[in-house]
């Protein structure tokens, strides 16, 4: 896997997920799509860096 590919695939989620909300539901929803966006991408950094480390 190369170093990143999770960063650049979370930052595609976040630009698509970067739509106006109306409401403070879609705003909680849009808010955990992003966190879980993160949370993907820096887990493929990890496995990225300890696969690098090996």
């Amino acid at each position: 896997m190369r170093r990143g590919f999770g960063r650049a695939q979370a930052a595609a989620a976040l630009a698509a997920l970067a739509t106006p909300s109306s409401t403070p539901s879609d705003y909680a929803d849009m808010k955990k799509k992003v966190d879980t966006a993160e949370s993907a991408a820096a887990a493929a950094d990890r496995d990225a860096t300890g696969d690098a480390d090996r």
